[in-house]
């Protein structure tokens, strides 16, 4: 009898898991209505090289900085772009942070699209197929530090509103254009321009900065294109893990050295990694993807009910990107101990970064910290860091937006929202605004994406004029 009882129960709970499968499927939706915009492309290639020659590399010690190539930059925009001077209003904040206004019929919901025009040092320069600053064009494809990250986006800004405004454009609402130069180096220029407009009562109905992009094979089981577009970031937190002893001579060594114990630590952190922690950016984004996968996928993120175990195991064994949706990560960056083979070091350090997701804090991911290490000789500080940045609204007219003008551009994508598991300047906005979408107006391979602060950035000269168009789209809606 018990037998029977069991075979129903398991023919039941195979019956309900087909039917939820057989019900994920994608949601109805009414395809945007075209939108043709006129591009120059060959013009917005060649305003982007223009800027790429600007070498706006940033550093935390602003004096280490060229103050001439920033000022460069500054001075070319009026150049490249003269409508937009004759109508925006300008103001140029702090050391490198540039505010535009293009005045519209209404001040009530406006939008702030943002980028950031400092870049991060080329590196080994002889390790470039191209040099870095000189904006080589070949093969339809722009080279140079900022094709990527992120002078395109401002690029694609300022040509989508010179366009519009040539052609007597005015906007339903502001746009403001909110442009940092100190963004690779966290620095002040973002938070000071949100100080600017939230002392001027400003609340952005839309705020867009760099993020996810349209991209392919990210998702299990999903080969369509993907638009994903950030509603979140994960905080971030640097963490040292330091052991200090009396030093002395290799040859005599006690039974753990503070490299070894360093070493026990880190094994402990790793083998014992942060709890899953659902976030509302990633459950929408298994909601949305999860019903265009096959149908193993589709079954599995279907009745998360029951496989979510599953899919948490396999996340912590692969890594990756999936993983980092899914709860906060600690990845071991730097070691330092002796400066020689014979010698014992007087202390061993060992720098980790963690980015935190949604229900973790600084504080509690130090808590996780020092009681899996459990060991009282090992120091674990917080260096620097940032708790995770509060969720957009996907329900609202800013979301709506930004997706149908996604849908002109790509409409084979997928759009998604997920949660950014990088940093940008966008979470200063969250102060002001409720809706603050991360989106990189691109469509980027796998290759592509590795290009970002790597050797030999760069990009098509068609994913360009691409870029523009969204743009134009976008302020359209606006």
């Amino acid at each position: 009898m018990i037998w029977w009882c069991i075979l129903a129960l398991l023919l039941i709970f195979i019956a309900i898991v087909l039917v939820r499968t057989l019900r994920f499927t994608p949601t109805a939706q009414q395809p945007p209505a075209p939108q043709p915009v006129s591009v120059n492309g060959p013009r917005a290639v060649s305003h982007l090289a223009a800027m790429i020659r600007c070498k706006t590399v940033s550093n935390r010690d602003h004096s280490q900085e060229d103050a001439q190539e920033f000022r460069n930059f500054r001075a070319l925009l009026p150049e490249l772009y003269p409508h937009i001077h004759q109508t925006c209003e300008r103001e140029h904040i702090g050391l490198h942070g540039l505010l535009y206004r293009w005045p519209g019929q209404s001040s009530e919901k406006p939008t702030v699209l943002m980028a950031h025009y400092d870049v991060v040092p080329a590196g080994d320069e002889a390790a470039w197929e191209q040099p870095p600053f000189e904006a080589v064009i070949q093969n339809d494809t722009l080279w140079g530090r900022g094709t990527l990250d992120t002078k395109c986006t401002l690029c694609g800004v300022l040509e989508a509103a010179e366009t519009l405004i040539e052609k007597g454009f005015v906007p339903k609402n502001d746009v403001y254009f909110a442009f940092a130069g100190d963004e690779e180096v966290a620095g002040d220029g973002a938070p000071q321009i949100v100080d600017v407009l939230e002392a001027r009562h400003i609340r952005p109905a839309l705020v867009v900065d760099e993020g996810g992009a349209v991209v392919e094979n990210v998702f299990p089981g999903v080969s369509a294109p993907c638009a994903l577009v950030g509603i979140g970031e994960k905080g971030m937190l640097e963490v040292e893990f330091t052991v200090h002893s009396r030093g002395g001579h290799a040859s005599s060594p006690p039974p753990h050295t503070p490299v070894g114990v360093l070493a026990r630590a880190v094994t402990a952190v790793e083998t014992h990694p942060f709890r899953r922690k659902p976030t509302p950016p990633a459950a929408e984004m298994f909601d949305t993807l999860g019903r265009h996968s096959s149908f193993v996928y589709r079954m599995v993120f279907a009745n998360l009910w029951c496989f979510a175990p599953v899919l948490d195991l396999l996340c912590k064994k692969q890594g990756g990107e999936l993983n980092a949706l899914m709860r906060t990560t600690c990845a071991f960056t730097m070691m330092q101990g002796s400066k020689q083979s014979n010698v014992l070091p007087p202390f061993a350090k060992v720098g980790a970064n963690l980015r935190l997701v949604g229900g973790d804090t600084m504080d509690s991911a130090l808590s996780y910290l020092r009681s899996v290490t459990r060991d009282p000789e090992v120091e674990i500080t917080a260096v620097h860091g940032m708790n995770p940045s509060p969720y957009s609204d996907t329900s609202g007219e800013g979301w709506q937006r930004i997706k149908t003008a996604i849908g002109q551009s790509w409409p084979e994508a997928i759009v998604s929202p997920y949660l950014m598991i990088q940093c940008s300047d966008s979470r200063h906005y969250c102060r002001i605004s409720d809706s603050v979408m991360r989106f990189s107006a691109m469509a980027l391979s796998s290759e592509e994406r590795a290009l970002i602060h790597g050797n030999n950035e760069r990009i098509s000269t068609q994913k360009i004029a691409d870029t523009v168009a969204f743009y134009q789209r976008l302020m359209l809606l606006s």
